[in-house]
């Protein structure tokens, strides 16, 4: 007898968030897949949510979509109703209550989600691990989620250090990046690195890479 479990499509990803001295570096990416299927070759999977904080996500596209969407119009209420910028802190608690509530809710697709969100306020730079039940833990060197994240640990756990700038983390994450797209088949078509500094976010890196092959 085939479980439930076994019917659902798989999908998978590799996103990663990295601490640095001086800012965030946050990275993923671009294959969207359903079971075997490449689905998307183009799917933007790190996302602002405010002006100095955003967030990479893993898991079923359309609840990680629409969670993103969801804590954009919340964050963006909030800074109206009180005249100041939310902190890190409350964006990541917020995220951390969508998720847990999406993934109890009876549903013929479970509503699985996984963000690594990354920002600045006054308090500094702060990176967030959510997981797919809700949790969060704040994380003060690297983090990585989704199918490919096996690969980009080894790297990550090898060349990671605490004195890291920003501009060593870009060239860290598209390594790991890398390993991952070249062992994970849910991963790939192309990379996303952005980073999160005083001066705002910023891409980094964003790059297509070619699949198809001439003869």
């Amino acid at each position: 007898m085939v479980s439930d479990n076994e019917n659902i499509m798989k999908t998978g990803t590799t996103t990663m968030g990295i601490f640095c001295k001086d800012g965030i570096v946050l990275a993923a990416d671009k294959r969207a897949t359903a079971g075997y299927l490449i689905a998307h070759k183009k799917t933007e999977k790190i996302h602002r949510i405010t002006d100095q904080i955003a967030v990479t996500m893993a898991g079923t596209a359309s609840d990680a979509q629409l969670l993103v969407k969801l804590a954009q119009s919340e964050l963006r209420l909030k800074k109206i109703r009180t005249g100041k910028d939310v902190t890190v802190k409350e964006a990541a608690n917020l995220v951390g209550r969508m998720v847990y509530s999406n993934i109890r809710k009876m549903s013929m697709i479970p509503g699985v989600s996984h963000f690594v969100l990354g920002g600045v306020d006054n308090n500094g730079f702060h990176l967030y691990d959510i997981f797919a039940d809700g949790t969060i833990s704040e994380v003060d060197d690297f983090i990585s989620s989704g199918s490919g994240s096996v690969m980009a640990y080894g790297v990550l756990e090898t060349l990671y250090n605490k004195n890291i700038t920003v501009t060593e983390a870009i060239q860290l994450a598209a390594k790991g990046l890398n390993a991952a797209l070249q062992r994970d088949i849910a991963s790939g078509d192309g990379i996303q690195i952005i980073t999160i500094t005083k001066q705002g976010i910023k891409t980094a890196v964003e790059k297509e890479l070619k699949t198809k092959v001439e003869v």
